[in-house]
């Protein structure tokens, strides 16, 4: 009986030292709850483990997002500022929100025409990228190595992959350089599964009471609004109180609004419980989960072969460079669930406790992307290693090895082929 008390109590505080995890991270960084608008993390990032002995490496794929771009929509500028428009009318409004009023406008003036355009940082955030990409191996860049890049055909994407190619092609002018942006590609670099519509639009149903729990907008509508009563019953509270937090967690996406910090209007709980509801959604949206059947993350499937398939030629055909695609959050989350990246392939119905267990933060900030680096045996001799980095840091596979952070690409590749093989056969149209 003692050792189940001890166990039980061991599981709460496990439980209760991840939950604290998030707030720790966001008491450190705020901006890391803005989520999938988090501006890529690239200060102070780890050192790489030095290469295995006796290995080089010589081929890398990739999968990487978009770099920070405008807001997509003009509503979610334009929704803001009407709500506040209504205090100003009433003369409801606090000085703070007089103030953020004014901001408000200001950004929604500048963001006119660029809906979803990237941004100036998110050029620079693929510059870096690349830069840092030859610097940690210089091997894979070396003489007229080959260097595939393809893009979907959404504008932002193409300028992320024309920022790291070029930086490349200036570190090296021998690369041979190919790019592509088309139609014929996106069955793999952004795939539309019919079944995913369905199995998710049955799983919103658990979206409203978890929105019910977690967005208390009284005391944020206090911070705007003068009169408790007016923001009770004319200000959309809830939606004011979600849809806000984008705007000031995308501001962080372009130079001229960096500075401008309005996280004062969220408390730490506030700005912690709006990520949870907005990290619930992505878990439904891209997560391993028994609320779509498992299934969802599926939908990558295409691109998970596309990796495997270019591993296998560049082996083959012992050659040098790497297979660069760029793409989208929506693809680079699915797809690191799919591969169980870091324990990301996590499965449960508990939405009360998910955010102990599976942060989408960590996995798809702005211009996020995956890089699986290859190594040879300089002798000839011996298996072919592979690494896998996310964001740029070391990451783990559900795949047995001695020698991590390497695995036997062997390993991983049956790996993969054998869940691909059990992919759930799902009907399109769901009853």
């Amino acid at each position: 009986m003692r050792q189940k008390i001890l166990l039980s109590l061991a599981v709460v505080l496990c439980a209760l030292a991840a939950s604290a995890g998030v707030k720790d991270d966001f008491k450190r960084d705020i901006r890391q709850s803005a989520g999938n608008y988090w501006a890529y993390p690239d200060r102070d990032l780890p050192e790489l483990t030095d290469d295995p002995v006796g290995y080089t490496p010589f081929f890398i794929n990739h999968y990487g997002r978009h770099g920070s771009r405008w807001l997509i929509g003009s509503r979610l500028y334009n929704f803001p500022v009407e709500q506040l428009e209504k205090g100003e009318r009433n003369g409801k409004l606090t000085r703070r929100g007089r103030e953020v009023l004014g901001i408000l406008r200001e950004l929604r003036a500048s963001a006119q025409g660029r809906d979803g355009e990237l941004s100036d940082i998110g050029a620079e955030q693929h510059q870096r990228i690349a830069r840092r990409m030859f610097d940690n191996f210089p091997a894979v860049f070396a003489g007229d190595a080959q260097v595939r890049a393809r893009s979907t055909i959404v504008i932002r994407c193409i300028l992320s992959m024309q920022n790291e190619v070029d930086v490349l092609k200036s570190l090296n002018p021998s690369l041979r350089v190919t790019t592509d942006a088309s139609q014929a590609e996106m069955y793999y670099m952004n795939y539309d599964d019919p079944v995913v519509k369905p199995l998710r639009e049955e799983a919103y149903k658990y979206f409203d009471p978890m929105k019910q729990k977690l967005i208390k907008p009284e005391k944020f509508l206090s911070r705007l609004f003068s009169d408790k009563r007016f923001a009770r019953d004319s200000i959309q509270g809830q939606e004011l109180m979600i849809d806000l937090f984008d705007v000031v967690g995308n501001m962080q996406s372009h130079h001229q609004w960096e500075a401008t910090d309005l996280y004062d209007l969220y408390t730490l709980d506030e700005a912690t419980d709006v990520w949870r509801y907005n990290n619930l959604r992505w878990y439904i949206f891209s997560g391993e989960t028994p609320l779509t059947q498992c299934r969802v993350d599926f939908m990558e499937a295409n691109l998970l072969r596309s990796l495997i398939e270019d591993a296998d030629q560049a082996i083959l055909e012992r050659h040098r460079g790497a297979s660069l695609r760029f793409g989208h959050e929506s693809v680079v989350l699915p797809l690191v669930c799919l591969m169980g990246i870091n324990g990301a392939d996590y499965q449960t119905t508990d939405l009360e406790t998910l955010h102990r267990h599976w942060q989408s933060y960590k996995i798809f900030p702005m211009a996020c992307n995956l890089q699986m680096v290859y190594y040879r045996p300089d002798n000839g001799e011996g298996d072919i290693l592979v690494k896998v980095l996310l964001n740029e840091r070391e990451a783990t596979l559900p795949v047995k090895t001695d020698c991590a952070p390497y695995y036997r690409w062997n390993d991983v590749r049956d790996y993969y082929m054998d869940k691909l093989s059990r992919q759930p056969i799902i009907p399109t149209v769901i009853e």
